[in-house]
């Protein structure tokens, strides 16, 4: 009796510190872990939380996998779960496809034609799918040109179409790119353009506007808008078409506007909790620190600091704490002080920058066109922690998910770090 007493309780420890095993496990694995579901990850800021982040790779050591995607492509790829999502075009056939691969494998689950058009005029740097897709974990968003029109689509996971619209006309000489992101119901896609320019709002269930925002001077940018609840409100904020703006992202009505500093504008905008900074442009360069509140043209008041060198183009900034970091095109990497824009170090990396830059564990990831990544720790002075050579060349911005890096080369993407758990 007093054996079988004994026995019940022992195995009721065992199993009580089973579940406590597991429960600590839990809390302190998959919790920190994230998906990246549209451009520039979960925040739209090239931000990630995770710890266990890839610093050191090569063409063979610690990838995981290596996938071929057919086609040309610049848009980076997103992950949900256990699917990962990319956008390529098929040049020959002037097909503009949606792939879905296995996060574990890089197998294509499956694939589908989204759109047949002819392709459109563009810059020699730009590609027919561009615009980097967005999921909310039951539809994933894309966005393409087919001929004069902006075009959106919905698919589910199984790769069915739910909806598609084209909201509005476009038309630019060097091509389209505007990666949707997602507010609330709500897929909101950036319209400017060479005409009369918008930003349009659609519902995610139907594809239906739901509001239609006129852009002011008719130019064409490629930024994806960043949303921040800042000043007691929220705001959607981007630049291009000569200006800086913030409108409420439930009805298109504008806070506020800072006009210029240039004419085009392609990389989005970083928050640090309290400046805006943005990074453009052409045909002047020019990098601002920006105070996010006020309402109506604020142009002669809420610019703190503005610099004219080592800007960038294309590649989007980051915010690091007390540092603002970027890369020009030219592959000159800068971080200055983000409340006075002075600059602490600047430093010429190995050949031309596309990619977007990432910041994970406390490190700025610098991906350049060769597809080296020079990792960095962000501070007063410049030190390397790391320097990678994928052995591909890249265009695309890196994303992270659940301790993985996911890099898209010209013809590969690449899942760098430990296999999936």
């Amino acid at each position: 009796m007093h054996q079988n007493k004994f026995k019940i309780s022992y195995r009721n420890i065992i199993v009580s510190l089973c579940l406590a095993i597991v429960f600590i496990t839990f809390l302190s694995g998959p919790v920190s872990a994230e998906n990246w579901p549209g451009w520039r990850g979960p925040r739209g800021d090239g931000t990630s939380l995770e710890k266990n982040v890839p610093v050191r790779w090569s063409s063979t050591e610690n990838i995981a996998w290596k996938a071929p995607i057919p086609g040309k492509g610049h848009a980076s790829p997103i992950v949900w779960d256990s699917r990962i999502f990319v956008v390529t075009a098929l040049e020959e056939q002037k097909q503009r496809v949606l792939l879905c691969l296995d996060r574990s494998s890089g197998n294509i689950i499956w694939q589908r034609v989204v759109l047949e058009s002819p392709l459109e005029r563009k810059h020699s740097l730009n590609s027919y799918a561009t615009s980097t897709p967005v999921t909310d974990g039951e539809k994933v968003y894309v966005s393409f040109l087919d001929r004069d029109k902006m075009f959106v689509a919905a698919y589910d996971f199984e790769g069915n179409k739910v909806w598609e619209v084209r909201p509005g006309v476009f038309s630019s000489m060097h091509g389209y790119c505007s990666s949707p992101v997602l507010w609330k119901d709500k897929v909101i896609v950036n319209g400017d353009h060479d005409g009369p320019a918008y930003i349009v709002a659609l519902d995610r269930a139907t594809g239906k506007t739901i509001w239609k925002t006129p852009r002011p001077n008719m130019t064409r940018s490629y930024c994806a808008p960043v949303i921040y609840h800042i000043d007691g409100r929220n705001q959607m904020i981007l630049s291009g078409s000569k200006c800086v703006a913030s409108y409420d992202p439930d009805t298109g009505k504008q806070h506020w506007i800072i006009d210029g500093p240039t004419e085009q504008f392609v990389a989005s905008l970083v928050y640090n909790g309290e400046l805006l900074f943005m990074t453009s442009g052409f045909p002047d360069l020019f990098m601002q620190g920006i105070r996010p509140d006020g309402s109506g043209n604020v142009t002669d008041t809420h610019i703190v600091w503005q610099k004219d060198r080592d800007c960038s183009y294309v590649p989007s900034p980051v915010a690091a704490g007390p540092y603002f970091l970027v890369v020009s095109d030219s592959g000159v990497a800068t971080c200055l002080k983000a409340k006075t824009g002075e600059s602490l170090w600047r430093q010429r990396l190995e050949g031309k920058h596309s990619p977007s830059l990432l910041i994970a564990d406390g490190l700025v990831y610098f991906l350049s066109d060769k597809g080296v990544m020079t990792v960095v720790r962000p501070g007063p002075e410049y030190e390397v922690v790391a320097r990678n050579e994928l052995g591909e060349e890249t265009r695309a911005s890196p994303a992270i998910s659940s301790g993985q890096m996911f890099l898209r080369g010209v013809e590969n993407l690449y899942c760098i770090g430990t296999d999936s758990k």
